[in-house]
């Protein structure tokens, strides 16, 4: 675990792992944090391979870190006015050939965001397609963009059930 990240779970059940929380700029009632990066399985895509998967993934990572909440309706950094994107590229993960999407992200309040989407197959469970989206504030209060490639590289197959990633 890097220095400053705790260990918690995506909404869908996955791994995952964030920074210390603060008022949401758009919505001060609840809290963002400054990065985060989840996992679950890649279910609904149009998509089948790692790169397509990453590629459909990332407007909606983008949505649901920096845009407005579907389920509520929330705009924690007041909505999204545009993007650009920062990186696309094959990358291995856990042994296995998967693909990444990053974009930039400007919110209309409070920091911008860097966001990333990784697809890429389970290593534990054959046919099924892992994503892990990243999420972290553009500010000097939230961690270093290196930290999205050191969580990259450090996921791994864990032994057990084979939910796990």
């Amino acid at each position: 675990m890097l220095s400053g990240w705790q260990a918690g779970r995506s909404s869908s059940g996955g791994a995952g792992v964030t920074t210390s929380r603060y008022p949401c700029p758009g919505d001060p009632s609840t809290d963002c944090v400054r990065g985060g990066a989840f996992s679950r399985t890649a279910e609904g895509y149009k998509a089948t391979s790692a790169k397509g998967i990453a590629k459909e993934d990332i407007a909606q990572n983008a949505e649901e870190s920096y845009g407005t909440d579907q389920d509520t309706d929330r705009k924690a950094y007041g909505g999204i006015t545009s993007h650009k994107q920062l990186k696309a590229s094959a990358v291995e993960v856990a042994g296995k050939e998967g693909y990444l999407v990053r974009w930039k992200v400007v919110t209309k309040k409070g920091d911008d965001g860097i966001v990333q989407s990784v697809a890429f197959p389970s290593p534990t469970m054959p046919g099924t397609m892992v994503v892990v989206r990243f999420g972290f504030d553009e500010s000097d209060k939230a961690p270093p963009l290196s930290d999205m490639d050191k969580i990259l590289k450090g996921i791994e197959a864990l032994a057990g059930d084979g939910r796990s990633i």
